[in-house]
C-alpha cells in the first residue's frame, strides 16, 4: 500500500480529519521536501525521512522526480507500506505522484490519496478571486523554459513555484513576450501563513527582489484591453452568426479575395514606410482576412483555426531540425538547403510532382515572383557565386536589348534583364519588390511637389520647358532630406 497524503498550503490548522487520522495512525513519514512550513508540525511520534538530497545530487527535476516516484514504490512493496507527503494537495503542481501511481499501477500496488488543501485556495482568498472567473495555473519552471507564455492574456493566472530569482528572471522574459513591461503583477508568498505577504508593482521589476522562497507565487491580471487570440475568434464567429452582420454573414472564400490582397499590400505600405504604428494597425486587419476564412471554413465543415496553428506549427519544427533537432548547420546557407530537401521530401510523401518552384505563388507580382524563384534555385547551388558575376550578366543582358532584331525580341530580352536585376538585389540583399515601390513613391512625390511648385508659380506643368521642368524636377529633390534605407542581410523570403 502507498498512502500519498497531501500537507496543505503550510498551516497545520489547514489539515483534513482524515490527515490528521492517518498522520496519528503512521510510525514514519517520507516527505518530498522539509522545506515546508507544515513538516515542522507533525506530529512528534513520528520518523521523518525526507528527499533533499537528490534534489542537490540529480542533474535535472525529471531525474530527480523519477528517482523519488521509484523508492516510493520500491517502500510501498513493504508490508508496512509507505505514507508518502507532499506540500499542498497532491494533484496541484506534484509530479511525482503522476509517476508514483504510474509505477504503482504497473506493480500492482494500491494508492491511496489522502487529499490536501492547495496553495490555490488560500491565494483566491488573498487576491479576492473566484478561480471559476477563467483563472488559470502555470508552473513557473515550465514557464521558465517557454519563449511565449502559453496564457490567454485576457483571463487572470496563477504562476506557482516561483522560488528564485533566477527563475523570475526567465519568468520575467516570457511573459513580457506577451504582457507590457509595466504591466501590474502581484508576488503571494506564504499565502495560508500568519506570515503571508502580498506585493504588487510592475513586471519589469520582479527579477529586482531577492526574498523569493519555495511558498512564493506570481498573480498575472488580465490586460487592460482584450487582445487574446480567442478573444478575436469570438468576436468574428459572433459576426458571422445569426445574431451578427448581414453582410459578414454572406462572405465567402471568393469574395474576400480582393480584400485579403488589398490588407496585405498595405502591410507592405507600412513595412516600406518604416511606420510601426501603422504597422500594428495593417497587421490587425490582416489577421481579420484569415480568421474571418477560418471561421467560414468552421462553418462549412472544412478546417477551424486550430488545424491552421497545428499544420503551419508543425511543418516549421519540421523544417528546422537545427533548432527543434539534433541537425547541425553551418550557416545560413546550409539553413536554406536543407529547408529546400525537407520540402522535397515532403512533396514526395504526398505523391506530389517535387520542383524546388512549388509554393511560388503564380499571383506574385512579377519582380518579387522572380526574386522568388531566384532564391529556391539558389537553395540548390544554381546560382552565382557573387554579385560580380550577376553584374557581368546584366552587362550581357544590355547589349542583347541593344542588339535585339524585332519588338518581340527586345521585348524578352528586356524581361531577361528585369530578372537578372531581381537576382543582383538578391545578392546584395534588397528586395526589388519594396526598392522599386519606393522608388514609385519618391516619384510620385516629387513630381506632385513640381506641379504644385508650377502652380504657385501661376503655370502649368505642361506649358514648361524641359529645361524648366529639369529645374523644378532639382529643386523637389533637394527639398527633401536625405534617406538611407538598411536593407537587412542576407535578404529574401526567410523560411
Amino acid at each position: 500500500m502507498i498512502v500519498i497524503l497531501g500537507l496543505g498550503p503550510g498551516d497545520p490548522r489547514y489539515w483534513t480529519r482524515e490527515a490528521l487520522e492517518v498522520l496519528q495512525g503512521m510510525r514514519e513519514i517520507y516527505v518530498r521536501t522539509r522545506r515546508h512550513p507544515a513538516v515542522a508540525a507533525l506530529p512528534p511520534h513520528l520518523i521523518v525521512h525526507d528527499f533533499d538530497a537528490v534534489y542537490a545530487e540529480a542533474e535535472t527535476l525529471e531525474a530527480v522526480y523519477e528517482r523519488i516516484a521509484r523508492t516510493i514504490v520500491e517502500l510501498g512493496r513493504r508490508p508496512e507500506g509507505v505514507c508518502y507527503a507532499v506540500p499542498g494537495s497532491p494533484f496541484v503542481g506534484e509530479a511525482t505522484v503522476a509517476r508514483i501511481r504510474t509505477l504503482a499501477a504497473e506493480a500492482g500496488l494500491p494508492v491511496r490519496i489522502v487529499h490536501g488543501l492547495s496553495f490555490i485556495e488560500v491565494a483566491l482568498e488573498l487576491l479576492g478571486l473566484d478561480a471559476l472567473d477563467g483563472l488559470q495555473i502555470a508552473d513557473a519552471f515550465e514557464l521558465a523554459e517557454r519563449y511565449h507564455p502559453p496564457l490567454n492574456p485576457d483571463r487572470p493566472a496563477l504562476i506557482a513555484q516561483l522560488d528564485s530569482r533566477t527563475v523570475a528572471a526567465d519568468v520575467k522574459l516570457t511573459l513580457m513576450n506577451q504582457y507590457p513591461l509595466d504591466h501590474p503583477v502581484t508576488l503571494l508568498d506564504a499565502a495560508g501563513l500568519p506570515e503571508a505577504r502580498v506585493l504588487t508593482f510592475p513586471l519589469y521589476a520582479l527579477d529586482h527582489r531577492s526574498d523569493f522562497t519555495p511558498l512564493t507565487a506570481l498573480y498575472v491580471p488580465p490586460l487592460a484591453r482584450p487582445g487574446a487570440f480567442e478573444t478575436f475568434q469570438d468576436t468574428i464567429a459572433h459576426l458571422r452568426s445569426p445574431e451578427g452582420c448581414p453582410w459578414d454573414r454572406e462572405q465567402t472564400h471568393q469574395s474576400l479575395r480582393a480584400n485579403l490582397l488589398e490588407e496585405a499590400y498595405e502591410v507592405l505600405e507600412a513595412l516600406d514606410a518604416d511606420d510601426p504604428a501603422r504597422l500594428k494597425e495593417e497587421l490587425g486587419d490582416l489577421l481579420l482576412q484569415v480568421v474571418f476564412h477560418s471561421q467560414i471554413a468552421v462553418e462549412s465543415g472544412e478546417f477551424s483555426m486550430a488545424e491552421v496553428i497545428a499544420h503551419v506549427n508543425e511543418k516549421i519544427r519540421r523544417r528546422h531540425p537545427h533548432v527543434f533537432g539534433d541537425v547541425k548547420v553551418s550557416g545560413v546557407r546550409q539553413v536554406l538547403e536543407n529547408w529546400e530537401q525537407i520540402k522535397q521530401r515532403e512533396k514526395a510523401g504526398r505523391g506530389a510532382e517535387a520542383s524546388a518552384l512549388d509554393g511560388v505563388p503564380k499571383g506574385l507580382p512579377a519582380l518579387a515572383q522572380a526574386a522568388a524563384y531566384g532564391e529556391r534555385a539558389a537553395r540548390l547551388k544554381f546560382d552565382w557565386s557573387d554579385a560580380e558575376g550577376v553584374l557581368e550578366k546584366i552587362g550581357e543582358e544590355l547589349r542583347e536589348i541593344a542588339s535585339a532584331a524585332d519588338s518581340a525580341r527586345r521585348a524578352e530580352e528586356f524581361g531577361d534583364l528585369l530578372f537578372t536585376l531581381a537576382q543582383l538585389a538578391r545578392h546584395w540583399g534588397i528586395d526589388p519588390e519594396a526598392a522599386l515601390r519606393e522608388a514609385n513613391a519618391r516619384f510620385a512625390r516629387r513630381f506632385r511637389r513640381m506641379e504644385a511648385l508650377a502652380a504657385a508659380a501661376g503655370r502649368r506643368l505642361q506649358d514648361l520647358s524641359p529645361e524648366e521642368m529639369d529645374a523644378l524636377w532639382n529643386q523637389a529633390k533637394a527639398e527633401e532630406a536625405p534617406a538611407v534605407r538598411a536593407w537587412p542581410e542576407g535578404g529574401g523570403k526567410a523560411p
